[in-house]
């Protein structure tokens, strides 16, 4: 599974505006409902802080990946932000989170779902990819870095 096929320049921002842990979902929720037009930001939005409230997404680094399921949902959809401040978000090492990947998948697919969640987890685990995310200047720019890694990688 390619992330870059889970995500259009319509789901990443590279200046997320949240001063909360909800309003970043909120935010997330939004860019999501870019890849599901049959759902609104604020049912997807339900769905990643029902699942938050299970355990934080923050994963550590400085990164979250939150995710869910939603049934009436045609296929896995993506959206990436970053915010260069960092905000609370209960990460697993206590510290702010300024990239965010978020998962929606149909309910349908649980193993889809894993298969994303995998990609992403190990594509930011390398220090300068997530580095280049955030200087990355524009939407596009932080879309080819994916494109680009994915490309180079067997």
């Amino acid at each position: 599974m390619r992330l870059s096929d889970l995500l259009t320049v319509e789901r990443v921002s590279v200046s997320l505006s949240a001063d909360s842990k909800d309003g970043a979902l909120d935010a997330l929720a939004v860019l999501l409902a870019h890849g599901a037009p049959n759902l609104g930001a604020d049912q997807i939005a339900r769905v990643l802080k029902d699942r938050e409230r299970l355990a934080s997404t923050g994963v550590g680094d400085e990164v979250a990946i939150p995710h869910g399921r939603l049934p009436g949902l045609a296929r896995v959809v993506g959206a990436v932000a970053v915010c260069a401040d960092g905000l609370p978000f209960e990460a697993i090492d206590g510290r702010p989170v300024k990239i965010f990947v978020a998962i929606l998948a149909p309910d349908r697919a649980p193993g889809e779902q894993l298969r994303a969640l995998a990609r992403v987890s190990k594509l930011l685990r390398d220090r300068s990819m997530r580095e280049r995310m955030l200087t990355a200047a524009s939407p596009a720019d932080l879309l080819a870095l994916f494109q680009d890694d994915e490309t180079a990688q067997p």
